[in-house]
């Protein structure tokens, strides 16, 4: 699933082809993944103009000039591509139809815009969603109700990271940091990649980690996001940004996907587990469960 960082990306590649676009027709062929009325695309899509793009966790609002949104969710294998003539962006999913000619057999929903260009929603497992929705409503859907707040903006404190970990206290720190009510956007890499940072196991319970630990593990998830978005994401394969670049973050990345090499501080053996239901990357002797 993309996280916070490919989120971003596509939010930053979207803001640079499509701000100021006019829809002019959306067609879409899996209902579930475009739950909206007739009606209400006849009204309030068709003939709009886009205002502006803006990411909350995992999820992008492009908020429209009547007074309407388009709130996309990727979920597992969503992606978004953007083809104007030979312009081309995309990022989501990493696999062939970032890259590939479209639509294709997971194309899901073709919004074209008045100067032609064409921006594809593509979803293979047919989880991801785009609904129209009144822009004033937005922040009254359940998902933003409940998500936790963004890593990144400067009122995300140790104290406010703290408090949204004493949520649950007998959780482990790694499910704490998967769940998008204690914090918007991080996902199993940079879940990793942060507790790496702090030296954290990451089945040691949330109740066990210590103020100087959280504070470790706050400063360790906003330089890893940080640095991500700088890479542009995380994706390693079919991955291309707004200039055409695949995301290069996985090259920097100091645990994850890096079992049997040396970890880079210590130079022990980097292994691989299952916590929290996911692959999970260690260095054995820096992460210690702490019981």
């Amino acid at each position: 699933m993309p996280e916070l960082p490919e989120v971003e990306t596509v939010k930053n590649g979207l803001i640079r082809y499509l701000i100021n676009k006019v829809v002019i027709s959306v067609s879409f062929d899996w209902p579930k993944g475009f739950p909206n009325d007739q009606a209400s695309i006849d009204s309030f899509l068709i003939n709009s103009k886009i205002l502006s793009i803006r990411r909350r966790g995992k999820v992008i609002i492009i908020n429209l000039d009547s007074d309407y949104s388009l709130v996309i969710h990727l979920k597992m294998t969503g992606q978004l591509v953007y083809k104007d003539g030979e312009k081309r962006f995309g990022a989501g999913h990493p696999n062939d139809s970032l890259v590939g000619k479209l639509p294709d057999k997971s194309t899901r929903v073709i919004i074209t815009f008045k100067d032609k260009s064409v921006l594809f929603f593509n979803d293979q497992r047919k989880f991801g969603w785009i609904k129209l929705i009144p822009t004033i409503e937005v922040p009254n859907i359940d998902f933003f109700k409940k998500i936790g707040p963004e890593p990144l903006e400067k009122s995300f404190t140790w104290k406010v990271f703290q408090d949204q970990l004493s949520k649950r206290p007998n959780s482990l720190i790694k499910a704490a940091l998967l769940d998008q009510t204690v914090v918007a956007g991080i996902g199993n890499i940079y879940a990793d990649e942060s507790l790496w940072g702090a030296k954290i196991h990451p089945s040691t319970r949330v109740r066990n980690v210590s103020l100087p630990k959280v504070k470790l593990l706050h400063e360790s998830i906003i330089d890893v996001l940080n640095l991500s978005i700088e890479k542009g994401g995380s994706t390693d394969k079919n991955y291309v940004d707004a200039e055409g670049k695949k995301g290069s973050y996985l090259k920097f990345a100091k645990v994850f996907r890096r079992e049997g090499l040396d970890c880079p501080r210590c130079s022990t053996v980097i292994i691989k587990l299952r916590i929290a239901g996911r692959g999970t990357h260690i260095c054995p002797k820096e992460q210690r469960l702490i019981k």
